[in-house]
């Protein structure tokens, strides 16, 4: 392991060196690179740095305990006591962060939210999904641009798809794929009985239809005129697009640009982002069968996740993360629950050696 740290502080410091060149200064696109690459390395350089100087410090206490000095061989044994479970906790994080990376964690999504169980209920609580994750971008900076909008109702939503795009998204979103439910009375029950209705999430790293072979015989093209409860979401022209696939059966739509040449190309590349997921899915089925990987399994009808109002109470299933802050998660501040999935996974892969 030190080995490997050693060439990730090389590493590091020719970057840190690369980043004061003439022609890399005066790169835009060649300084954002390197900067991206530095700032990757940059927690594990740190950890490094605190665990030598730890390492130093043992050794030091080591041999001052070895020389026999009666009047300072008790402080260096408090010393080593002290040090040596800081030195194991740093190596236990080295660790989690030398676990490789995924190499989708960079890409942009489409990310899909569609009601299940429930009926309106359901159809409000995706509505309420799709605010809470257009918050959470806002507050990381991203872009989140609306394809795809189809509403039943008043903000009731049957299904919206959306490209979001910004810093490692799919590194951050990947576990937020699965089954979401509520648990709360709805305006209309008037015995205040609690119900319970869900909404699907898919969150599926983008894939431009260049990268994947798609046989154009394949395809079923039918162009429409958007309607439906849309409001600002839905433009009523011919431009809308429906896709679909006849090996596989998926079908996509797109009707929220006025072009229609707009609309094909957006729902080209949402196939191709579900055909790739498929294989992805495949490989995940594969994997799965020698290592039971309860956080990023994949699983689009897995219970995840539910949100109980009455008690302000979110619990992730996954991790056992109960968390009584609801009104502050519905307003896109899951970052928390984000970061303790992703350290799950982490620690997973690490218990399996992935």
């Amino acid at each position: 392991m030190y080995e490997k740290l050693k060439s990730i502080k090389d590493r590091f410091d020719q970057l840190t060196g690369m980043m004061s060149e003439p022609d890399i200064v005066t790169d835009r696109d060649k300084m954002k690179t390197v900067g991206k690459e530095r700032a990757k390395l940059e927690p594990i350089v740190n950890k490094y740095l605190d665990l030598l100087k730890i390492d130093d410090n043992i050794k030091q206490a080591k041999e001052i305990l070895a020389s026999g000095d009666k009047d300072l061989s008790e402080m260096a044994r408090t010393e080593i006591d002290e040090l040596e479970p800081e030195q194991t906790k740093i190596i236990e994080d080295l660790k989690l962060l030398l676990v490789p990376r995924d190499p989708n964690d960079d890409k942009d999504i489409y990310l899909e939210i569609r009601a299940g169980t429930g009926g309106d209920e359901a159809g409000l609580f995706a509505g309420e999904l799709y605010r809470m994750y257009q918050r959470y971008a806002e507050k990381m900076g991203w872009t989140f641009d609306t394809v795809d909008y189809n509403e039943t109702g008043p903000n009731v939503i049957k299904e919206v798809i959306v490209e979001v795009s910004g810093e490692e998204v799919y590194g951050k979103m990947k576990f937020e794929s699965g089954v979401h439910r509520v648990q709360r009375v709805p305006e209309t029950e008037t015995q205040g009985r609690v119900h319970t209705s869900a909404a699907s999430v898919a969150v599926l790293p983008m894939t431009e239809f260049e990268e994947i072979e798609i046989d154009q015989n394949d395809l079923k093209i039918d162009t429409y005129r958007s309607s439906g409860a849309g409001g600002q979401h839905v433009n009523k022209t011919d431009s809308a697009i429906r896709i679909t696939h006849l090996p596989s059966g998926l079908v996509v739509t797109c009707q929220n640009e006025r072009s229609q040449l707009k609309n094909k190309h957006s729902a080209m590349k949402i196939l191709a982002s579900r055909l790739q997921e498929m294989e992805n899915q495949k490989a995940r089925d594969k994997e799965s069968e020698t290592r039971k990987l309860q956080v990023g399994s994949g699983d689009r009808s897995a219970k995840i996740r539910t949100y109980n109002f009455p008690q302000g109470r979110m619990t992730d299933h996954r991790i056992g993360l109960t968390l009584y802050k609801l009104d502050s998660i519905m307003d896109g501040n899951i970052n928390d629950i984000i970061e303790a999935l992703i350290l799950e996974d982490k620690a997973e892969k690490l218990k399996s050696g992935v």
